[in-house]
């Protein structure tokens, strides 16, 4: 089995500058492989080795998907082999754009059995680009899967909603988004992070692949919410008369 696990860069989220107007100043940000996207690439990894297949890993993005401390991060983690789509034109790219551009790297990979994706993005979280890529790519495609278990020449999985486990037969091949409860991340140990650089790590540009950059849809702002002060308000208890006033209170604020 050969599995693709795609994840995005995105800002240390306690580097972000809240400016005075609202605005998000991500300057000085560090810069970080997406949270969610790390549960993709450890469920690749646990296939991998149950099977005996290959991971690869998978990003799409400005010219910072490049860096090399990052590249280091993702190949620490398990994946044989990294490719990147690096274009400045990607940076700020909308999530049709991301995964038209991981949708062509994909096929220029070829023999991909499966697509993993997180939830969704730690910036973002549009959680929109795995099920767009999978419709891209023809496959099956199912989000919010909790476990994934292999099946001879098929997987089962385990979407847990809100009043149920729903457990489905998936044919491969297939582009399957997961949630932070299908496992817990390992940690890269020292030699895991030493080997990585001597890993594969290919790098495209939007020429490379012949892809053309249009985004589908324009960003007018990225506002910070208005900040409210506590109101300091602490009600003891579980009596009907407790849940009764704290009940006023959220009716009086909401």
């Amino acid at each position: 089995m050969k599995v693709v696990a795609c994840y995005k860069v995105v800002p240390e989220e306690q580097d972000i500058i809240v400016k005075a107007d609202k605005t998000l100043n991500v300057d000085k940000a560090e810069w970080k492989m997406g949270q969610y996207d790390l549960n993709a690439i450890e469920a690749g990894v646990q296939l991998a080795e149950v099977t005996g297949g290959e991971l690869v890993a998978l990003s799409a993005g400005g010219q910072v998907v490049d860096n090399s401390k990052l590249k280091k991060a993702a190949l620490s983690r398990g994946p044989q082999s990294l490719y990147l789509v690096a274009d400045q034109a990607l940076e700020t790219a909308d999530c049709y754009t991301i995964a038209a551009a991981l949708t062509t790297a994909i096929e220029k990979i070829g023999g991909v059995d499966l697509v993993l994706c997180g939830e969704g993005s730690g910036d973002i979280y549009a959680q929109q680009v795995g099920v767009v890529l999978g419709q891209m790519l023809g496959g099956a495609t199912l989000n919010a899967v909790s476990k994934i278990t292999p099946d001879g020449d098929k997987l089962v999985v385990e979407r847990t909603l809100e009043n149920e486990v729903e457990v489905l037969e998936v044919l491969l091949p297939a582009v399957i988004s997961v949630t932070t409860d299908i496992n817990k991340p390992r940690i890269p140990t020292l030699k895991e992070i030493m080997a990585a650089g001597k890993k594969t790590a290919v790098k495209w540009s939007s020429t490379d692949l012949q892809l053309e950059v249009s985004n589908k849809t324009e960003c007018i702002s990225t506002l910070a919410p208005e900040e409210t002060d506590r109101k300091r308000i602490v009600i003891e208890g579980d009596s009907d008369e407790n849940i009764a006033e704290f009940y006023e209170h959220l009716r009086k604020v909401l």
